[in-house]
């Protein structure tokens, strides 16, 4: 089903003009394409790998209100940062979830502790009070509070609330994906944009599939540069000027087990003095993060980057034993795209924030999207769309509201269905949380699906996968609704599997073949080899 709806995209976008075609499928080409289809434009989008691979699939899995901002003096934007963190709290309370920060700072630090808990509550102030309070916490009291913390440099700690995102980032973006083909949407991908030209009114793109090869040619009178890091490529490559350009700043995380079972997020000021955290990640701890200046976005972990991030966790915290390369689990690396005016200039996180920029050539009905995180990302949507109607695209359902949960009386009637079925019962997983709870979170209404299929068939609630939190039926509805073109698709970023089993437990699971006969049909063994042994 999955290979059936991307060529019916593809014919799609081949045979049909569009109002507005979307580059790009991370956070910003995602919420754009949700907010301009659920309004009911004809919009479609393209993504030259898979959706959300690049920036949006490795980030720190956190939707914060920006606290490091307090000291550039950045008020206004840490604001902002708050009200959207508790938008997207209010819209998603199943998905971004509150959890407390536990901050130990080291003697010598460039601040007080006292002065940096002062800052906490101007933090809490400006986020409206809606999470817990923040509270000071004296040296003595660290290591009772924290036992793996070392405290032999701590001069005091603080503790306070913000978000993270409680599947990963990746599955959150896709969600926009999915909302906005159920609008109507026609999203696409592994297809890219290799040209672009403004021919008689409209844009004509060429876009090359690259799972066939296949060249042709997208219609659209509005085209919307969200590639990312690669926005200011792709301008050169359509001839667009623009005033902001991108500066880059990488950054990794390391997966390792689980470190603390305490759920809540260290944080602590690395050696070069920006924020280093570690962060629960299901049964395991994701460590980082660095900030490497570079010139270009396709980046790689160095082993000087792991040497970076384990040395730094040895250091601050009180292990059994330390941590070494061989603890790696799995690594994530992606660039911070920081919106900058002008060309070149130093990518230095605490005076460039991660704020969007959304630039208009009004002549040629085009627009880039600069910066942007994941806890801003609604407001993106929303600017996309007054700005596609400013150049004159007619929006047919402005007040339509495209994101967030279903109604908590939907919510309500699936969880009376999960209960009568004794659904939690049914699952061989171990996590703690109930399957009930995970199905909503991932999947919402859709979730109904899934109980009408488990009572069809009970053995659909096991897991093909030890471990790895996700059953049969769930990989069902991803073959038929994901557009799953390459296993790794499914395994890193509709879900965190591979983030959190081994590669070679996940080599060795007797379910896998399994999985991929479903995700694949006939492609079954040329996938699984395809992700086994990649070129």
């Amino acid at each position: 089903m999955t290979i059936k709806l991307r060529q019916s995209n593809l014919s799609k976008l081949r045979d049909d003009d569009f109002e507005v075609l979307i580059v790009g499928g991370g956070i910003n080409g995602a919420v754009a394409a949700a907010s301009l289809a659920g309004r009911g434009v004809r919009v479609a989008l393209i993504e030259r790998g898979d959706f959300a691979c690049g920036v949006s699939s490795n980030s720190s899995n956190l939707a914060w209100g920006g606290i490091k901002y307090l000291e550039s003096h950045d008020y206004l934007l840490v604001n902002k940062l708050c009200k959207s963190r508790n938008h997207l709290m209010r819209q998603y309370p199943s998905t971004v979830k509150e959890v407390r920060f536990f901050t130990t700072i080291q003697r010598g630090f460039r601040f007080w502790p006292v002065f940096i808990f002062l800052g906490s509550v101007l933090y809490w102030l400006m986020g409206r009070c809606v999470t817990k309070p923040p509270r000071y916490i004296p040296a003595r009291a660290l290591e009772k509070a924290e036992p793996v913390i070392n405290t032999s440099q701590a001069a005091g700690g603080l503790e306070y609330s913000d978000c993270y995102l409680y599947d990963n980032d990746a599955r959150f973006v896709f969600n926009f994906i999915r909302k906005s083909l159920s609008y109507g949407c026609i999203a696409v991908n592994y297809v890219e944009s290799v040209a672009a030209r403004r021919e008689g009114g409209k844009w004509h793109t060429t876009a090359r599939d690259a799972i066939s090869s296949e060249v042709f040619t997208i219609r659209s009178s509005v085209v919307i540069n969200a590639c990312g890091p690669y926005v200011d490529t792709h301008n050169q490559l359509s001839g667009e000027t623009t005033e902001y350009h991108h500066l880059f700043s990488k950054g990794i995380h390391l997966i390792v087990d689980q470190i603390t079972d305490n759920r809540r997020v260290l944080t602590f000021f690395a050696s070069d003095g920006r924020l280093f955290f570690l962060i629960p990640m299901g049964p395991k701890t994701c460590i980082g993060t660095t900030d490497t200046q570079v010139y270009t976005p396709d980046v790689t972990v160095t082993n000087e980057d792991r040497d970076f991030v384990l040395s730094n966790a040895n250091a601050l915290l009180d292990l059994e034993r330390p941590l070494t390369r061989e603890d790696i689990i799995a690594e994530r690396v992606g660039v911070r795209p920081l919106a900058r005016k002008g060309a070149g200039g130093v990518a230095d996180w605490v005076e460039l924030s991660r704020k969007h920029v959304i630039e208009a050539n009004e002549t040629d009905q085009h627009l880039s999207i600069f910066g942007g995180k994941l806890t801003d990302c609604l407001n993106v949507g929303n600017e996309v769309a007054q700005w596609v109607e400013h150049l004159g695209i007619h929006i047919p359902l402005p007040d339509k509201k495209w994101y967030g949960e279903p109604a908590a009386e939907l919510r309500d009637e699936f969880m009376l269905q999960a209960q009568l079925m004794d659904l939690d019962a049914l699952t061989d997983t171990s996590s703690s949380e109930p399957l009930s709870e995970r199905f909503w979170r991932r999947y919402g209404e859709s979730a109904f699906g899934l109980l009408e299929r488990i009572r069809e068939d009970e053995s659909c609630a096991r897991l093909l996968i030890q471990n790895a939190e996700y059953t049969r039926c769930e990989i069902e509805l991803a073959a038929r609704r994901e557009m799953i073109v390459k296993l790794e698709d499914f395994m890193r970023r509709r879900s965190k599997i591979e983030f959190v089993v081994r590669r070679q437990e996940i080599a060795r699971a007797p379910g896998l073949v399994e999985a991929c006969e479903i995700l694949f049909g006939d492609e079954a063994q040329e996938r699984l080899q395809e992700y086994l042994n990649p070129s």
